[in-house]
């Protein structure tokens, strides 16, 4: 499987770059979907881009805490201010897309997995 950057998966997939955008070079090396944040505390891995449409600070600690490739906001929702601002300052992409978390995560699986 080859690891792809974040800029590729935001290409590909015709997402927006809401946020850190200075960590589009991050490889990607799977993805996690959920929005229970405990449950993506224990079982993310490293590199992973997080599906899910929690939007506020939190998000930033769990995926700092990770080592997370990035954020993947789903059905058009946007982040926080302050999401913003610790996303700016970790370097963690937050993505967009109006999409469905069921969509995107199979879109981004087909990529991923090329």
């Amino acid at each position: 499987m080859k690891k792809h950057k974040v800029s590729e998966i935001v290409k590909n997939l015709n997402l927006k770059v809401l946020s850190g955008g200075e960590g589009l070079d991050r490889k990607v090396s799977g993805g996690y979907v959920c929005d229970l944040l405990s449950d993506v505390m224990g079982n993310s891995k490293e590199g992973q881009i997080w599906v899910t449409l929690q939007t506020h600070k939190n998000v930033m600690a769990i995926a700092s805490l990770r080592d997370l490739a990035a954020i993947l906001l789903i059905n058009g929702v946007n982040p926080d201010e302050d999401t913003i601002a610790q996303s700016e300052t970790e370097g963690i992409p937050i993505l967009g897309t109006d999409m469905p978390a069921f969509e995107i995560a199979g879109k981004l699986y087909e990529l991923i997995n090329k």
